[in-house]
């Protein structure tokens, strides 16, 4: 399977805590870079990410957010530390004894640290919770990054298609490009006034063969046409595998059109070059 290095995928969690949304998002890079935003009594969870994203993903940089929102009801409810409180009363009782005036003022009690609580989170449930939701958001923004590299195989796999046409094109046009030269080598010499020699014309011929034999160049197309369909096949991070083969693709692609003696031929080489740079570009998406 192809996958794209350009993804989104954003998911929204609730429970007794309150509730979270994680968004993941990615675009093109040569390596994998993880980047985190995440709250911070949540920031233990940054090295269990970092190394989730190692296990599943190979290249793009991608940015992975976390909003955090606790549950305004449970955060209301409070608790009153009742030993605690009756301590204060006492003591407080002790004074205004030993005072002989004052008066205990019971809001005093309430303010004093620790009388009252409110109720902490468990932390380690909370976490367990969002990771689980991130592990379910994962999975989506690997499925995204799935389909758009589906997208991304049959765009290169139509371009690998009309290269094949091209250099189909060029392999017909080669008999009547011989013939051509041939005939064109005869009149020179005829315009010349010069006796034919048929070694000589041979040599001529051979040599103007030479220079112009593009066979070479359209069987290193094909060939390369072939393998990339393989890596296509083959699936995974390929990103890196293909991009090297469009350098090799466009080296034979120039030295076909530095060959071309005929009109037909260069068209056809200008066309193979702007189909490999198409490709070029997609591929550059490619993990």
């Amino acid at each position: 399977m192809i996958y794209s290095m350009t993804a989104f995928a954003r998911k929204q969690l609730k429970g007794d805590w309150g509730t979270a949304v994680w968004e993941i998002r990615s675009v093109n890079q040569r390596y994998l870079e993880t980047y985190f935003r995440l709250p911070e009594q949540f920031r233990g969870l940054e090295t269990k990410l970092k190394d989730t994203f190692r296990k599943r993903l190979e290249r793009g940089k991608v940015e992975c957010s976390l909003r955090f929102e606790a549950n305004s009801t449970s955060s209301t409810c409070l608790n009153m530390n009742q030993e605690l409180a009756t301590q204060l009363i006492h003591n407080a009782q002790w004074v205004a004894e030993q005072m002989g005036t004052g008066q205990i003022n019971p809001v005093d009690i309430l303010k004093w640290p620790g009388v009252m609580q409110a109720p902490e989170q468990d932390i380690d449930v909370v976490s367990a919770e969002l990771m689980a939701g991130f592990e379910s958001t994962l999975n989506d923004f690997i499925d995204s990054r799935a389909a758009e590299g589906a997208n991304l195989g049959v765009f290169i796999e139509q371009r690998l298609t009309n290269i094949s046409e091209q250099a189909a094109k060029v392999r017909d046009f080669m008999p009547a490009v011989h013939a051509w030269q041939k005939a064109r080598i005869l009149k020179k010499f005829e315009d010349a006034k010069v006796d034919l020699d048929g070694t000589r014309v041979e040599q001529e011929l051979v040599l103007l063969a030479q220079k112009s034999d593009v066979a070479e160049e359209l069987d290193r197309l094909d060939s390369h046409v072939s393998e990339a369909r393989n890596v296509l096949k083959k699936g995974g991070a390929i990103g890196r595998r293909l991009d090297f083969m469009m350098q090799e693709f466009n080296r034979e692609a120039n030295t076909l059109g530095s060959k071309a003696i005929n009109t037909d031929i260069t068209a056809a080489a200008v066309e193979c070059k702007v189909l490999i740079e198409q490709m070029r570009e997609q591929v550059q998406n490619i993990e």
